[in-house]
């Protein structure tokens, strides 16, 4: 029997790998390979691997837990899990039955990418979510965002460190005339009508189209389309969530700890600040009390 088995293998995941191997613990992390940001070409952010590409930090990460003889990195998929505290099991898509003490859910999340002709093809080059992971880069450049809530008023603000030529797009949605007033007192347009095409030359992004006939020149955009966990495992748990801005997390405690005592969980999964640095910072603290709890 394991002590931990970590199901998916990105930041999260490899970050609690790496504490509880130097913790001597045995585990078994179980990783499908589609790390959520695969799309893009460069990480930032990351102390030490600033502007590196994240496939690649991800293959540095799984070669350096080679030294550690209790990790055990497995390309598998987690079909089912059941059992409790001191005696799950997790049944993989081959079949095999594994069992342990304790879990880490760190499976992320999957974007849903709107079915709007060039989005998909321009995603993680330029069209972005992340201002912290990006902004560096484009900064002083046009940038447009798409509204998609009350939060794309914030982000507003917030972009102003980067850049002062932005455009709002409405996407078809209802802005109050206050949000209206507040952004024309910060020179940002508001251009409507929905959203029906986004030109782009190889993924770099040349002009937003709309419904109404306008074509708005940008040189990047930056949307938060709803995402999805990438696996129903804590659906058929039953564990606790709460809605995000763009879709749900597992609701953990302090200490990481979902609803169901020993299951941990870190990442984009229980998360909406999605950020490698977060990810990496949250799937150690969850391997670090999941050992806690272990401890007689």
């Amino acid at each position: 029997m394991d002590d931990v088995i970590i199901i998916g293998g990105s930041f999260a995941g490899l970050a609690g790998a790496l504490q509880l191997g130097r913790a001597r613990r045995k585990i078994t992390v179980l990783d499908t390979g589609l790390p959520r940001n695969r799309f893009a070409g460069h990480s930032h952010g990351l102390l030490g691997h600033d502007h590196k590409p994240p496939l690649e930090i991800l293959a540095a990460a799984r070669q350096q837990l080679a030294r550690y003889p209790t990790i055990k990195l497995v390309t598998a998929r987690a079909d089912s899990i059941s059992g409790a505290l001191d005696d799950f099991s997790v049944l993989t898509d081959d079949g095999e039955t594994l069992k342990a003490r304790r879990l880490l859910l760190s499976y992320g999340v999957t974007d849903q990418m709107p079915d709007i002709p060039g989005f998909s093809e321009s995603w993680g080059k330029s069209i972005v979510p992340c201002p912290y992971c990006d902004g560096f880069e484009v900064a002083g450049q046009h940038w447009g965002l798409v509204y998609s809530g009350p939060h794309s008023i914030h982000a507003v603000t917030l972009f102003h460190d980067w850049t002062d030529r932005l455009t709002l797009f409405a996407d078809g949605h209802e802005i109050s005339a206050d949000d209206r007033a507040d952004l024309a007192r910060r020179n940002v347009p508001v251009v409507d009508g929905k959203i029906i095409e986004i030109a782009h030359d190889m993924g770099q992004i040349s002009t937003v189209n709309l419904d109404t006939g306008f074509h708005v020149a940008v040189d990047v955009l930056f949307a938060h389309p709803r995402n999805r966990p990438s696996a129903k495992l804590h659906e058929a748990l039953g564990l606790e969530t709460v809605d995000g801005p763009v879709g749900m997390v597992l609701k953990v405690d302090e200490r990481r700890e979902t609803s169901i005592k020993g299951i941990y969980a870190a990442g984009d999964l229980a998360n909406p600040m999605a950020s490698v640095t977060l990810a990496s910072s949250n799937g150690a603290m969850a391997a670090i009390f999941a050992q806690q709890s272990m401890l007689v």
